[in-house]
């Protein structure tokens, strides 16, 4: 990969304080089956596709999703991933930390952009992720995939492609992953 389309960024340094379980690993995987038909039923042009993976929660859910769009369309999906850490509104609240990288492998223009996370909550991550976006180029059209949509929106955000509707209250904290979701509290170190 081209190091001029690589750059590093943090990760969050939480502790998460479970709560329960509320999707296995096998719930997950029928959920990201689904959600990989719908992408192909609604994007057509498969070589013009690139999914997104935000570092850190969104990356290996991607990489599922490429796999299984893969396979029901039985042709490589372009992969990438965007780190957002220095695009948010939040940096004095959660300082940056250890670096993660963002690769977009290809141009973006005339692309269909899908950035893919695990969990949408206020919305703030995602708009940075479109901030972020424009400094790569500018591409045709920009798609949403979250796992897990949360509510509690503070921005007019709305997924295109939605694994699992799961209210919670603003106190609650939701960790997905390829393994399971789980509700508790999540508290900063």
């Amino acid at each position: 990969m081209n190091k001029e389309n690589e750059r590093r960024a943090p990760e969050r340094d939480d502790v998460f304080s479970l709560k329960r379980q509320l999707l296995s690993s096998e719930d997950v995987a029928r959920v990201l089956s689904r959600m990989a038909h719908e992408v192909a039923e609604k994007n057509h042009d498969i070589d013009a596709l690139l999914l997104l993976g935000l570092q850190t929660g969104g990356t290996l859910i991607a990489e599922r999703l490429a796999l299984l769009l893969g396979e029901i369309l039985g042709s490589t999906v372009a992969l990438g991933y965007i780190d957002v850490s220095y695009y948010r509104d939040d940096l004095d609240r959660y300082p940056t930390l250890d670096a993660t990288v963002t690769s977009i492998p290809v141009d973006l223009t005339d692309r269909t952009v899908l950035l893919v996370d695990d969990v949408l909550f206020t919305g703030r991550t995602i708009r940075a992720a479109l901030n972020a976006l424009s400094e790569w180029g500018r591409p045709r059209a920009v798609q949403l995939a979250v796992l897990v949509d949360r509510g509690h929106r503070e921005l007019p955000i709305r997924p295109d492609f939605i694994g699992k509707n799961l209210p919670t209250s603003l106190d609650e904290a939701i960790v997905a992953t390829l393994e399971g979701v789980w509700i508790g509290t999540r508290v900063q170190k």
